[in-house]
């Protein structure tokens, strides 16, 4: 990366730029947000999710496997456990949608403080109109969580 620097700056003075302080500073922390950082993250969660699924499954086999009534529970468990997803999935539309509406009236405000002549501050509508449709069919389309 240094042949780089130098290249782009004064091969004399490449210490004295204060540019170049920046360009190593924002240089350093691609490399290591993007080749260090990232891929460990993700490759951690992958695991923890990984190691989740695997003794779910042991689980419910062993459940099923132990008599009648322990497979009845298991089919219950899967049950309860799929409504508490749907449910986190709408709420989750609903906190997105409200989120959104209030970025959207918020930048139509700011823009209409900062641009007063022109219609500029509809681009507000945009996000609004997102976090309307998903307000929309968290409250009224989606599927009821029983």
């Amino acid at each position: 990366m240094m042949h780089m620097a130098m290249a782009l700056f004064d091969h004399d003075e490449i210490f004295a730029n204060p540019a170049f302080g920046l360009w190593m500073f924002l240089s350093i922390g691609a490399v290591a947000l993007f080749v260090v950082f990232i891929p460990t993250v993700t490759y951690l969660d992958n695991r923890r999710k990984e190691r989740e699924a695997y003794y779910k499954a042991e689980t419910f086999r062993r459940l099923a496997e132990s008599s009648g009534e322990g497979a009845k529970a298991a089919i219950d468990l899967l049950k309860a456990q799929d409504r508490q997803q749907r449910g986190k999935a709408v709420e989750g539309m609903k906190m997105g949608g409200l989120i959104n509406l209030a970025v959207g009236v918020g930048l139509a405000v700011f823009l209409r403080a900062l641009v007063p002549n022109e219609p500029v501050y509809l681009v507000g509508l945009i996000p609004g109109l997102i976090g309307v449709a998903l307000l929309v069919y968290a409250l009224f389309l989606a599927p009821k969580v029983e």
